[in-house]
């Protein structure tokens, strides 16, 4: 049963509480800049702002809420110290922030978390615990260890003073950016979208929020319609792979949010890149899900002037990797092409003249006999390609077609 005597936390998470949280966090942490990108621009029909919070000691906005969170214990809480289960940003920010206040510092990670977020984590002077398989195992733990210890829980999104931080953002990027037709925010339990939405509207009434989702996790969308929560699978968005949205961030914004917007795998995989090869910084997929929103519903922002909030760049740097390759086999500058031969010599030199002489460089060759696919007497060849375009793709296709070999893309 809900507690009928706590606050109703739209009392609590005001703007006067949120500028409250800009002096206190003053000279504390980044001022992350705020910029007009003419490349995002005019790759997607808005005018675009981008919000870079991957500026921010440990690349993501959490260090906001954490912070101002720790700054309001009491010197007996500091003393008890804090506990949060997070295999995250949130990890990293308030174990950054807690050594600097002198505060000691548990985190509860899943046993399976990465042993290069672990290493992060507790190099920043948290105590680490490696708990279960799941996060919510892990959360279970902590509160179970909370009790034991009588240590003061932090929650990533499910906390007032954490949403008011959060809000911080929004301050920054109207004082930078006053004429914003709206903001797009990413949604992972809440608290970035609830105390931005309350900022931004106490500013600019007329301000639209738009929030964005995983499409595997569109929990604060299934919750708004009222329909139940289907969440899971494995997304490059983990930072906002939230199963249940926050009860305290739900109750703050649900009634601010003009659209919520669903985004998959492959949009999200194009907003990194794109950030990547365009604005030259390096976002994690949660970080890129604005950008993934103006991707895949242009019709909502063209025209008009798009805040756009970069969360977070804590991205596995082979998952980047990866993330970027496949962009270029998306845009066809990257190919694989298939074809059956004769296993006689001089066929594979014919073909790579006929790849060079139309400008392609070989990267890679991988020739099989023991395919069923190709005669007893023939070969399957594998030849990855790189070309300027999709179009000249399809002209070294033609070109190999033209001279008999059955070539086809992969």
């Amino acid at each position: 049963m809900p507690d009928s005597t706590a606050p109703d936390p739209r009392r609590v998470v005001t703007i006067e509480a949120i500028r409250a949280a800009a002096k206190r966090l003053e000279g504390r942490i980044e001022r992350t800049p705020m910029r007009r990108s003419r490349s995002l621009s005019e790759a997607t029909g808005a005018d675009v702002w981008v919000k870079y919070e991957n500026d921010q000691y440990t690349a993501a906005f959490k260090e906001r809420g954490a912070l101002n969170r720790l700054l309001q214990l009491t010197d007996a809480e500091k003393k008890r110290g804090v506990i949060a289960a997070s295999a995250g940003n949130h990890a990293q920010a308030l174990a950054h922030h807690a050594r600097t206040l002198g505060v000691p510092t548990t985190i509860v990670m899943p046993s399976a978390t990465p042993n290069v977020k672990v290493e992060q984590t507790r190099a920043r002077g948290a105590r680490i615990v490696l708990e279960g398989d799941t996060f919510d195992d892990a959360y279970a733990h902590a509160m179970k260890l909370r009790e034991e210890r009588d240590l003061v829980f932090v929650h990533p999104f499910n906390d007032l003073d954490v949403m008011i931080g959060q809000g911080t953002t929004a301050l920054e990027m109207l004082e930078d950016a006053p004429g914003l037709d709206m903001l797009v925010i990413p949604i992972g339990g809440g608290g970035l979208i609830a105390g931005m939405a309350v900022a931004a509207k106490a500013i600019n009434p007329a301000i639209r929020i738009i929030g964005v989702e995983a499409s595997m996790y569109p929990s604060f969308n299934a919750r708004l319609r009222g329909q139940a929560v289907k969440a899971g699978g494995q997304t490059i968005a983990e930072g906002i792979a939230v199963k249940a949205v926050g009860d305290l961030p739900f109750a703050v914004v649900k009634d601010m949010i003009e659209d919520i917007i669903l985004v998959d795998e492959s949009l999200l995989e194009r907003a990194v890149a794109l950030y990547a090869t365009a604005e030259r910084t390096v976002a994690e997929g949660a970080g890129a899900a604005s950008l993934a929103a103006l991707i895949a519903a242009p019709e909502t922002f063209r025209g008009k002037s798009a805040g756009l909030v970069l969360s977070g760049g804590n991205i596995d740097t082979r998952l980047l990797a990866s993330v970027l390759e496949r962009s270029l086999v998306r845009e066809g500058r990257i190919t694989m092409v298939r074809f059956l031969g004769d296993d006689r010599p001089g066929i594979l030199a014919a073909v790579a003249r006929i790849i060079g002489d139309n400008g392609a460089n070989i990267l890679q060759v991988e020739h099989r006999r023991m395919t069923l696919d190709a005669p007893a007497k023939g070969v399957e060849f594998d030849i990855q390609i790189e070309t300027r375009d999709r179009a000249h793709a399809d002209e070294v296709m033609a070109a190999l077609v033209a001279e008999g070999f059955n070539a086809r893309r992969l």
